[in-house]
């Protein structure tokens, strides 16, 4: 008799080693890039596994059924996917082929590294899986995994060891998300360990540029991320207000609207 098993194509398998590779769930186009096979082949073979009980669908990417990481995808991921998008595209403005750049995990810098393999000969170092795997064996770049303990609901890892390999380089640029945007406190994190990893990034780098959408301005996080005064750019998808706006200003950070650049 027939097992489920044997119903899925073989390169229905490969996706789904993929996603466990990726932490459990990824972007169709991360997808895409790893198989080196269309996203339209992508769809395909997900709706194929979908059907067959072994994957769930998201708008633009996939996870594994029943995997720990599915509340961070099907969430983070998936919400405001479009400004998102914009917000990656501003921030590919700043980066130059050959740059020394770290990328953290999350989200917005997600879809980020996606926009990056539009440059080439970078030394990209980051502790996220999805940044690996979009970037990596590409363009003649270089990756570097940051060491530490895996995080599969963060997909990315974190803690001491992170920290000391993210140490041993300078950066022309490191791009990194805000759970919360505040007049008072600056830019601020959820998880101790990302807040902790970002002072020690925003404290070597030339420039550090925070990539986040206008749902995070004048909201509340535990923890306070970096000295806002080592911030250089806001990439974001709309202008803050008039008090949050003064409070960035003040700090001598540039603020970037990426629907109006996308519209230059």
């Amino acid at each position: 008799m027939e097992s489920d098993a044997d119903k899925i194509p073989h390169r229905g398998h490969e996706l789904l080693n993929v996603l466990a590779r990726l932490g459990g769930s990824a972007r169709n186009a991360q997808i895409a890039q790893v198989m080196g096979v269309s996203e339209e082949t992508v769809r395909r073979l997900v709706k194929g596994l979908a059907q067959a009980g072994r994957v769930e669908r998201v708008h633009g990417g996939t996870y594994l059924r029943g995997s720990p990481d599915t509340p961070m995808y099907s969430g983070a991921l998936e919400q405001n996917s479009s400004e998102k998008t914009e917000i990656a595209r501003a921030t590919l403005d700043l980066v130059e082929d050959g740059m020394t750049v770290f990328i953290n995990v999350g989200s917005t810098t997600t879809y980020v590294a996606e926009q990056l393999r539009e440059r080439k000969s970078l030394i990209v170092v980051t502790n996220s899986i999805a940044a690996v795997a979009a970037l990596a064996d590409h363009n003649n770049n270089r990756v570097f995994m940051a060491g530490g303990e895996i995080l599969p609901s963060e997909r990315g890892t974190f803690g001491s060891a992170t920290e000391e390999f993210a140490r041993q380089f300078n950066y022309d640029l490191v791009i990194f998300g805000s759970d919360a945007i505040s007049a008072k406190h600056g830019f601020l994190a959820s998880n101790p360990d990302e807040a902790s990893l970002t002072r020690v990034l925003t404290n070597q780098s030339e420039k550090a540029v925070v990539t986040a959408d206008s749902r995070k301005f004048n909201t509340r996080a535990p923890m306070v991320a970096c000295d806002p005064k080592n911030v250089t750019h806001l990439v974001t998808d709309q202008s803050p207000d008039v008090g949050l706006r003064e409070a960035l200003d003040g700090w001598g950070i540039e603020v970037r609207i990426a629907q109006s650049l996308s519209k230059k």
